[in-house]
C-alpha cells in the first residue's frame, strides 16, 4: 500500500502547490490594489461614451452580416487545417468535399458583400 501512496505524492505535491499559487493570485490583488479609483477609472470606456439610450435599441443590419462573415471564415480556417494534414490520405472525394464546402462559404461571402457588409458609409 506504501508503495502506491508514494507513486502518488508528486501529482499530491503538484495539486497542492497550484492550490497555493492559484489562492496567491486570486488574493494578490485585494491586498495591493489601489482602493481608490479616480473618476476616470470609474467613467465608460467600451465605447469612448456615455451610455444615452436604451440597450435594446435596434441595430444595423450590418452588424449582423460582419458576424456571419466573422463565422464564415472562421469555419473555413477550422476546417482547412485539418483537411490540408490529412490532404494526401483523402483522395479524390476528400477534394471534391472540401471544395463544396469552400463554394458554400463563398456564396455566403457573396451574400455579404451584396448586402453591403463590407461598406462602411
Amino acid at each position: 500500500m506504501g508503495g502506491i501512496l508514494q507513486d502518488y505524492l508528486p501529482l499530491v505535491v503538484f495539486i497542492g502547490v497550484a492550490t497555493v499559487i492559484g489562492l496567491a493570485l486570486l488574493v494578490a490583488p485585494f491586498l495591493v490594489a489601489y482602493q481608490q479609483p479616480d473618476p476616470e477609472k470609474l467613467s465608460a470606456y467600451e465605447c469612448g461614451f456615455n451610455a444615452f439610450d436604451d440597450a435594446r435599441m435596434k441595430f444595423d443590419v450590418r452588424f449582423y452580416l460582419v458576424a456571419i462573415l466573422f463565422i464564415i471564415f472562421d469555419l473555413e480556417v477550422a476546417f482547412l487545417f485539418p483537411w490540408a494534414v490529412a490532404f494526401g490520405k483523402l483522395g479524390l472525394a476528400g477534394f471534391w468535399s472540401m471544395m463544396v464546402f469552400l463554394g458554400v462559404l463563398t456564396v455566403g461571402f457573396a451574400y455579404e458583400w451584396k448586402k453591403g457588409a463590407l461598406e462602411w458609409d
